[in-house]
Protein backbone atom coordinates (compact mmCIF):
# COMPACT_ATOMS: atom_id res chain seq x y z
CA UNK A 1 0.00 0.00 0.00
CA UNK A 2 2.68 2.47 1.03
CA UNK A 3 4.68 1.60 -2.07
CA UNK A 4 1.82 2.59 -4.33
CA UNK A 5 0.49 5.66 -2.51
CA UNK A 6 3.59 7.74 -3.05
CA UNK A 7 4.48 11.32 -2.21
CA UNK A 8 2.29 12.81 -4.91
CA UNK A 9 -0.78 11.20 -3.42
CA UNK A 10 -2.50 13.45 -0.95
CA UNK A 11 -5.68 14.37 0.86
CA UNK A 12 -6.54 10.94 2.32
CA UNK A 13 -6.70 9.88 5.92
CA UNK A 14 -7.59 6.22 5.72
CA UNK A 15 -9.83 4.27 8.08
CA UNK A 16 -10.49 0.56 8.23
CA UNK A 17 -12.43 -2.18 9.86
CA UNK A 18 -9.49 -3.05 12.08
CA UNK A 19 -6.16 -1.83 13.41
CA UNK A 20 -2.95 -3.65 12.61
CA UNK A 21 -0.37 -2.80 15.24
CA UNK A 22 3.13 -3.70 16.21
CA UNK A 23 6.35 -2.10 17.31
CA UNK A 24 8.30 0.15 14.93
CA UNK A 25 11.54 2.06 15.16
CA UNK A 26 11.85 5.77 15.86
CA UNK A 27 8.98 5.71 18.33
CA UNK A 28 6.43 4.75 15.70
CA UNK A 29 3.74 2.14 15.95
CA UNK A 30 2.61 0.39 12.78
CA UNK A 31 -1.05 1.24 12.92
CA UNK A 32 -2.80 1.28 9.57
CA UNK A 33 -5.66 3.80 9.73
CA UNK A 34 -7.98 4.19 6.81
CA UNK A 35 -11.95 6.61 12.17
CA UNK A 36 -32.52 8.53 32.50
CA UNK A 37 -32.44 10.30 35.51
CA UNK A 38 -33.91 13.69 36.47
CA UNK A 39 -33.29 16.40 33.90
CA UNK A 40 -31.50 13.91 31.69
CA UNK A 41 -32.36 13.33 28.04
CA UNK A 42 -30.91 10.50 26.00
CA UNK A 43 -31.08 9.84 22.30
CA UNK A 44 -29.28 7.35 20.13
CA UNK A 45 -28.80 6.48 16.50
CA UNK A 46 -27.02 3.57 14.94
CA UNK A 47 -23.60 5.20 15.26
CA UNK A 48 -23.81 8.12 17.69
CA UNK A 49 -25.27 8.16 21.22
CA UNK A 50 -26.03 11.47 22.93
CA UNK A 51 -26.70 11.82 26.67
CA UNK A 52 -27.46 15.38 27.78
CA UNK A 53 -27.78 16.23 31.46
CA UNK A 54 -29.58 19.57 31.48
CA UNK A 55 -28.92 20.01 35.20
CA UNK A 56 -25.18 20.30 34.55
CA UNK A 57 -25.28 21.44 30.92
CA UNK A 58 -22.93 18.61 29.93
CA UNK A 59 -23.60 16.32 26.98
CA UNK A 60 -21.70 13.08 26.45
CA UNK A 61 -21.44 12.04 22.80
CA UNK A 62 -20.34 8.43 22.37
CA UNK A 63 -19.11 6.88 19.14
CA UNK A 64 -20.71 3.49 18.64
CA UNK A 65 -19.76 2.27 15.19
CA UNK A 66 -18.12 -1.12 15.89
CA UNK A 67 -15.62 -2.50 15.70
CA UNK A 68 -13.36 0.59 15.53
CA UNK A 69 -15.63 3.62 15.01
CA UNK A 70 -14.62 4.07 11.38
CA UNK A 71 -15.85 7.42 10.10
CA UNK A 72 -18.22 6.50 7.30
CA UNK A 73 -20.49 8.98 5.53
CA UNK A 74 -23.40 7.89 7.73
CA UNK A 75 -21.27 8.25 10.87
CA UNK A 76 -20.09 11.74 9.92
CA UNK A 77 -23.58 12.86 8.97
CA UNK A 78 -25.04 11.70 12.30
CA UNK A 79 -22.11 13.24 14.14
CA UNK A 80 -22.64 16.69 12.58
CA UNK A 81 -26.41 16.57 13.13
CA UNK A 82 -25.89 15.63 16.79
CA UNK A 83 -23.49 18.53 17.31
CA UNK A 84 -25.83 20.96 15.56
CA UNK A 85 -28.74 19.92 17.79
CA UNK A 86 -26.64 20.36 20.91
CA UNK A 87 -25.40 23.74 19.73
CA UNK A 88 -29.00 24.92 19.43
CA UNK A 89 -29.99 23.46 22.80
CA UNK A 90 -29.73 26.24 25.41
CA UNK A 91 -29.49 23.68 28.21
CA UNK A 92 -26.21 22.38 26.76
CA UNK A 93 -23.02 24.25 27.60
CA UNK A 94 -20.35 21.63 27.00
CA UNK A 95 -19.79 18.42 25.02
CA UNK A 96 -17.60 15.44 25.88
CA UNK A 97 -16.62 13.14 23.02
CA UNK A 98 -15.71 9.55 23.81
CA UNK A 99 -16.12 6.00 22.53
CA UNK A 100 -18.54 3.24 23.44
CA UNK A 101 -16.09 0.72 21.95
CA UNK A 102 -13.36 -0.66 24.21
CA UNK A 103 -9.75 0.28 23.50
CA UNK A 104 -10.53 2.51 20.50
CA UNK A 105 -11.49 6.17 20.20
CA UNK A 106 -11.71 6.12 16.40
CA UNK A 107 -9.59 4.47 13.71
CA UNK A 108 -10.21 7.31 11.24
CA UNK A 109 -11.95 7.65 7.92
CA UNK A 110 -13.64 4.63 6.36
CA UNK A 111 -11.75 3.35 3.32
CA UNK A 112 -14.94 1.83 1.90
CA UNK A 113 -16.22 5.36 1.24
CA UNK A 114 -13.25 5.91 -1.08
CA UNK A 115 -13.33 2.72 -3.13
CA UNK A 116 -15.52 1.74 -6.06
CA UNK A 117 -17.82 4.75 -5.80
CA UNK A 118 -18.69 7.64 -8.11
CA UNK A 119 -16.92 11.03 -8.15
CA UNK A 120 -20.14 12.48 -6.76
CA UNK A 121 -19.96 10.12 -3.78
CA UNK A 122 -16.31 10.96 -3.13
CA UNK A 123 -17.17 14.67 -3.15
CA UNK A 124 -20.08 14.13 -0.76
CA UNK A 125 -17.89 12.11 1.57
CA UNK A 126 -15.04 14.61 1.61
CA UNK A 127 -17.44 17.50 2.23
CA UNK A 128 -18.75 15.57 5.23
CA UNK A 129 -15.18 15.28 6.53
CA UNK A 130 -14.75 19.02 6.07
CA UNK A 131 -18.12 19.59 7.76
CA UNK A 132 -17.18 17.73 10.93
CA UNK A 133 -13.88 19.57 11.26
CA UNK A 134 -15.47 22.97 10.58
CA UNK A 135 -18.20 22.24 13.11
CA UNK A 136 -15.79 20.92 15.75
CA UNK A 137 -12.99 23.44 15.37
CA UNK A 138 -15.31 26.44 15.42
CA UNK A 139 -17.81 24.97 17.90
CA UNK A 140 -19.41 27.51 20.26
CA UNK A 141 -19.77 25.06 23.12
CA UNK A 142 -16.89 23.85 25.24
CA UNK A 143 -15.55 20.47 24.01
CA UNK A 144 -13.43 17.81 25.67
CA UNK A 145 -12.09 14.64 24.03
CA UNK A 146 -12.15 11.70 26.45
CA UNK A 147 -9.75 9.47 24.53
CA UNK A 148 -10.21 5.93 25.82
CA UNK A 149 -8.18 4.04 23.23
CA UNK A 150 -6.28 4.18 19.96
CA UNK A 151 -6.75 7.42 18.00
CA UNK A 152 -4.87 7.47 14.68
CA UNK A 153 -5.38 9.81 11.73
CA UNK A 154 -8.98 11.06 11.53
CA UNK A 155 -9.57 10.00 15.13
CA UNK A 156 -6.65 12.17 16.15
CA UNK A 157 -8.01 15.08 14.10
CA UNK A 158 -11.35 14.95 15.95
CA UNK A 159 -9.52 14.96 19.29
CA UNK A 160 -7.30 17.85 18.16
CA UNK A 161 -10.41 19.83 17.24
CA UNK A 162 -11.61 19.79 20.85
CA UNK A 163 -10.69 22.44 23.43
CA UNK A 164 -9.16 19.91 25.84
CA UNK A 165 -7.94 16.33 25.58
CA UNK A 166 -7.86 13.69 28.33
CA UNK A 167 -6.34 10.32 27.39
CA UNK A 168 -6.25 6.92 29.04
CA UNK A 169 -2.81 6.30 30.54
CA UNK A 170 -2.31 2.96 28.83
CA UNK A 171 1.14 2.54 27.20
CA UNK A 172 -0.36 0.33 24.49
CA UNK A 173 -2.49 3.15 23.07
CA UNK A 174 -1.28 5.54 20.39
CA UNK A 175 -2.43 8.85 18.95
CA UNK A 176 -1.20 10.87 15.96
CA UNK A 177 -1.57 11.87 12.33
CA UNK A 178 0.23 8.95 10.69
CA UNK A 179 -0.70 9.50 7.02
CA UNK A 180 2.88 9.50 5.72
CA UNK A 181 3.40 5.94 6.95
CA UNK A 182 1.07 5.01 4.08
CA UNK A 183 2.84 7.31 1.63
CA UNK A 184 0.09 9.93 1.70
CA UNK A 185 -0.16 13.51 2.88
CA UNK A 186 -2.56 15.06 5.39
CA UNK A 187 -4.45 18.06 3.92
CA UNK A 188 -3.42 21.54 4.97
CA UNK A 189 -6.20 21.93 7.53
CA UNK A 190 -5.09 18.78 9.32
CA UNK A 191 -1.61 20.30 9.37
CA UNK A 192 -2.86 23.66 10.63
CA UNK A 193 -4.70 21.98 13.49
CA UNK A 194 -1.58 20.09 14.54
CA UNK A 195 0.62 23.20 14.32
CA UNK A 196 -1.84 25.18 16.43
CA UNK A 197 -1.74 22.46 19.08
CA UNK A 198 1.90 21.36 19.38
CA UNK A 199 3.86 24.09 17.58
CA UNK A 200 5.52 24.24 14.19
CA UNK A 201 8.69 22.21 14.78
CA UNK A 202 6.97 19.37 16.60
CA UNK A 203 4.29 19.30 13.89
CA UNK A 204 7.01 19.08 11.23
CA UNK A 205 8.47 15.98 12.82
CA UNK A 206 5.05 14.49 13.59
CA UNK A 207 3.67 14.87 10.07
CA UNK A 208 6.83 13.97 8.15
CA UNK A 209 7.46 10.79 10.12
CA UNK A 210 3.78 10.01 10.62
CA UNK A 211 4.52 9.60 14.32
CA UNK A 212 2.13 7.77 16.60
CA UNK A 213 2.64 8.85 20.20
CA UNK A 214 2.21 6.90 23.39
CA UNK A 215 0.06 8.69 25.98
CA UNK A 216 3.12 9.85 27.94
CA UNK A 217 4.84 11.20 24.83
CA UNK A 218 1.61 12.83 23.64
CA UNK A 219 1.41 14.63 26.98
CA UNK A 220 5.02 15.82 26.71
CA UNK A 221 4.47 17.51 23.35
CA UNK A 222 1.04 18.93 24.26
CA UNK A 223 -0.94 16.69 21.92
CA UNK A 224 -3.05 15.75 24.94
CA UNK A 225 -3.54 17.79 28.11
CA UNK A 226 -3.99 15.16 30.80
CA UNK A 227 -3.51 11.43 31.45
CA UNK A 228 -5.66 9.43 33.84
CA UNK A 229 -6.30 5.72 34.50
CA UNK A 230 -8.45 4.22 31.77
CA UNK A 231 -11.45 3.69 34.05
CA UNK A 232 -11.40 7.38 35.07
CA UNK A 233 -11.33 9.01 31.64
CA UNK A 234 -15.01 9.91 31.41
CA UNK A 235 -15.35 10.86 35.08
CA UNK A 236 -12.32 13.13 34.88
CA UNK A 237 -13.65 14.70 31.69
CA UNK A 238 -16.91 15.52 33.49
CA UNK A 239 -15.07 17.06 36.46
CA UNK A 240 -12.82 19.05 34.13
CA UNK A 241 -15.78 20.28 32.11
CA UNK A 242 -17.34 21.67 35.29
CA UNK A 243 -14.24 23.79 35.87
CA UNK A 244 -14.30 25.12 32.32
CA UNK A 245 -17.99 25.97 32.62
CA UNK A 246 -17.17 28.25 35.56
CA UNK A 247 -15.89 30.69 32.92
CA UNK A 248 -18.65 32.93 31.43
CA UNK A 249 -19.69 31.36 28.14
CA UNK A 250 -19.57 34.55 26.06
CA UNK A 251 -16.01 35.42 27.11
CA UNK A 252 -14.73 31.90 26.44
CA UNK A 253 -16.53 31.68 23.08
CA UNK A 254 -15.14 35.01 21.83
CA UNK A 255 -11.63 34.10 22.95
CA UNK A 256 -11.87 30.75 21.18
CA UNK A 257 -13.17 32.37 18.00
CA UNK A 258 -10.33 34.91 17.93
CA UNK A 259 -7.78 32.12 18.14
CA UNK A 260 -9.38 29.64 15.74
CA UNK A 261 -11.29 31.70 13.16
CA UNK A 262 -8.25 32.37 10.90
CA UNK A 263 -7.65 28.61 10.62
CA UNK A 264 -11.33 27.92 9.87
CA UNK A 265 -11.39 30.71 7.28
CA UNK A 266 -8.49 29.13 5.38
CA UNK A 267 -10.54 26.04 4.61
CA UNK A 268 -13.72 28.02 3.92
CA UNK A 269 -11.84 30.07 1.33
CA UNK A 270 -10.59 27.00 -0.56
CA UNK A 271 -13.16 24.36 0.26
CA UNK A 272 -14.21 23.65 -3.33
CA UNK A 273 -10.60 23.33 -4.48
CA UNK A 274 -9.82 21.02 -1.57
CA UNK A 275 -12.78 18.81 -2.50
CA UNK A 276 -11.83 18.77 -6.18
CA UNK A 277 -8.25 17.78 -5.35
CA UNK A 278 -9.48 14.91 -3.20
CA UNK A 279 -11.92 13.63 -5.83
CA UNK A 280 -9.30 13.80 -8.59
CA UNK A 281 -6.83 11.93 -6.46
CA UNK A 282 -9.06 9.16 -5.16
CA UNK A 283 -10.62 8.57 -8.60
CA UNK A 284 -7.30 7.65 -10.22
CA UNK A 285 -7.15 4.09 -11.49
CA UNK A 286 -3.84 3.51 -9.70
CA UNK A 287 -5.28 4.68 -6.37
CA UNK A 288 -8.45 2.63 -6.77
CA UNK A 289 -6.30 -0.41 -7.50
CA UNK A 290 -4.20 0.26 -4.42
CA UNK A 291 -7.26 0.64 -2.23
CA UNK A 292 -8.67 -2.59 -3.61
CA UNK A 293 -5.46 -4.43 -2.76
CA UNK A 294 -5.51 -2.92 0.72
CA UNK A 295 -9.08 -4.06 1.33
CA UNK A 296 -8.16 -7.56 0.15
CA UNK A 297 -5.25 -7.60 2.59
CA UNK A 298 -7.53 -6.59 5.45
CA UNK A 299 -10.06 -9.28 4.50
CA UNK A 300 -7.34 -11.93 4.44
CA UNK A 301 -6.06 -10.88 7.87
CA UNK A 302 -9.57 -11.29 9.29
CA UNK A 303 -9.92 -14.82 7.97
Amino acid sequence: MAAVLRRGASFICLGSSQLLSGGCKHGRTCILPFFSSNNRNSSSSSKIKVDLDSSTGIAVVKFQNPPVNSMSLDFLTEFVISLEKLELDKSCRGVILTSAQPKIFSAGLDILEMYGKSPEHYAEFWKSVQDIWLKMYGYRKMTIAAINGFSPAGGCLVALSCDYRIMADNPRYRIGLNETQLGIVAPFWFKDTMVNTVGHRTAELSLQFGLMYSPSDALKIGLVDQLVPEENVLGTATETMTKWLAIPDHAREISKSMLRKPTVDRLLASRDADTKNFVNFVSRDSIQKSLGLYLTMLKERKE
